[in-house]
């Protein structure tokens, strides 16, 4: 729903942006028109992130000019950018649970009566619910931001943004933890906000919603611009050709083999959380040599718990864990990985890497006590350094510098880390918890080339996972979890999209979906 007026919303001219050596912006322009849906598609490490960040001022650039509504602006720090009337909802939301909708979306610009001195919720209130209607975004204003659920709180940030008087917005990564039924509601409000004249910048790596939702698409490669494209006359494979320079295989090629002796073996476990109420309620399953049993279901159903007790990070109340025959049922995690076990975690920053460790120790982490990284109390150095860069090698972490600290990495880059220490430390079971989140579709086909190799070298896959088309095309069998439990186990060529997410929000299990 283009704007027809000759000044543009977003004007990027020739952005270059350096950190030391590195180039990470290199002389790209960004054009993005009043009122479009404009997607900015580009390769873990491309320099998405950092180009939107200098437009919202979190970063300068080195060089190059930033126009809004057609005005040259210095875009110095994120409240100029809020007063030029740009909003960022970033991919990590940045939410006070303890505080409610309301109390979150005024934070910082709160709204008082009684000589300025007590909050005026209610008058607050009421007007977030009017922006939340007039929008589509259904969000009850006083509820506990802790009790909603994760598209309720993106919708939070949506309206956090809007109601500081946004009229661009920047979607980072917004359907990365969304189930199937919320990134259609998203789109749905996207294209609401569009035909009301806000202008959205749309950062994704699902070419599937580029489709669904965008107008445009500028395609970025390792930091230089590619090309702008009009969205309707490409399909999903020229945009990922684009994006990664190459072909793309989006087909999973898995042998036909038959399943081996049980390796996981789950009885009956209940798991509590921090609060003390059980999440995981007698939930049992089977993992089977040479097969990747996926887990289906809705953020909150009992899977962080699950995996953080299997892995050691949380207590089991009851029932029992068995490893190859072996119980390990509240075993520390190193006994755990003794046996076999490994884990690519669910919070890639809080459980899989030390973020102020460089690049190269992080992929020791699990093993640095070996023989090949160790003599006694003193690590070899050298020996560290060359396993960091032939697996910085293979699994293409961006940039190759091995003494960059976690920290410094794209979000997808981190991922790489983990997934290259987790696959190389040759598990037994390999629990893959969201392991593409955040990744491109190059990066995503070489992790799912990765998981079925895995599983065809006779392995045991345990896959956790929101995409419900990585599910179903990487899985043997499927096990939908409701309410902290698996409420049915299927074979992966026996379901469908459709049957898994009735019965993941809670469908009864002897009926089909409609």
């Amino acid at each position: 729903m283009s704007d027809k007026s000759n000044i543009n919303a977003v004007e990027m001219l020739n952005i270059t942006k350096k950190f030391g050596d590195f180039t990470a912006n290199d002389n790209i322009n960004l054009i993005v028109e009043k009122g479009e849906i404009h997607a900015l598609l580009g390769e873990n490490g491309a320099g998405k992130s950092t180009l939107m960040n200098v437009l919202y001022g979190l970063y300068r650039p080195t060089s190059g000019t930033i126009k809004i509504n057609g005005e040259v602006v210095e875009m110095a720090n994120p409240n100029i950018a809020i007063s030029k009337g740009l909003g960022m909802v970033h991919q990590h939301f940045m939410l006070v649970e303890t505080f409610t909708v309301v109390e979150n979306i005024i934070l910082g610009m709160e709204v008082t009566k009684a000589g300025n001195v007590v909050l005026d919720t209610k008058k607050a209130s009421k007007d977030i619910k009017e922006l939340s209607d007039h929008y589509g975004l259904r969000v009850d204003p006083d509820a506990l931001v802790s009790d909603i659920s994760v598209g309720m709180q993106q919708r939070v940030e949506i309206l956090k943004a809007l109601y500081r008087g946004a009229d661009i917005l920047i979607l980072d990564e917004p359907t990365a933890v969304l189930t199937p039924q919320e990134i259609d509601e998203l789109t749905e409000i996207v294209k609401n906000l569009a035909s009301e004249g806000k202008t959205i910048i749309l950062i994704t790596h699902k070419l599937k919603e580029i489709k669904d939702m965008a107008d445009k698409c500028t395609i970025i490669r390792r930091g230089k611009y590619i090309d702008t494209v009009n969205i309707a006359e490409v399909t999903e494979r020229d945009l990922a050709a684009m994006m990664v320079g190459r072909d793309v295989n989006f087909k999973v090629n898995k042998i036909d083999q038959e399943p081996g002796e049980t390796v996981l073996d789950i009885k009956d476990i209940v798991v509590k959380d921090f609060r003390n109420l059980e999440r995981v309620k007698g939930l049992s399953l089977e993992v089977k040599k040479g097969e990747v049993f996926g887990v289906a279901g809705i953020d909150g159903n009992g899977q962080s718990e699950l995996i953080e007790a299997l892995t050691g990070l949380r207590k089991i109340e009851s029932g029992t864990v068995l490893m190859n025959g072996k119980d390990i049922t509240n075993h520390t995690p190193h006994e755990i990985q003794d046996t076999g076990l490994y884990n690519i975690p669910e919070d890639r920053q809080r459980r899989g890497l030390v973020m102020d460790f460089t690049v190269a120790e992080n992929l020791i982490l699990e093993n640095y006590d070996d023989d090949q990284f160790s003599n006694g109390w003193k690590l070899k150095h050298k020996e560290i350094d060359k396993h960091a860069e032939e697996l910085s090698e293979k699994f293409d972490i961006r940039p190759r510098k091995i003494s960059a600290k976690a920290n410094e990495l794209s979000g997808g880059n981190q991922q790489k880390v983990i997934i290259a220490r987790e696959i190389t430390n040759d598990p037994e079971l390999l629990i893959a918890t969201q392991p593409t989140r955040g990744l491109d579709v190059g990066a995503i086909e070489y992790v799912h080339e990765y998981l079925v190799d895995q599983r065809n070298e006779g392995k045991a896959v345990l896959l956790v996972s929101f995409e419900l088309d990585e599910i179903l095309s990487l899985s043997d069998r499927i096990g939908v979890i409701y309410d902290g439990q698996i409420v049915s186990v299927m074979e992966a060529e026996d379901t469908n999209e459709r049957e898994l997410g009735y019965l993941m929000a809670g469908g009864n299990v002897n009926e089909k979906a409609e």
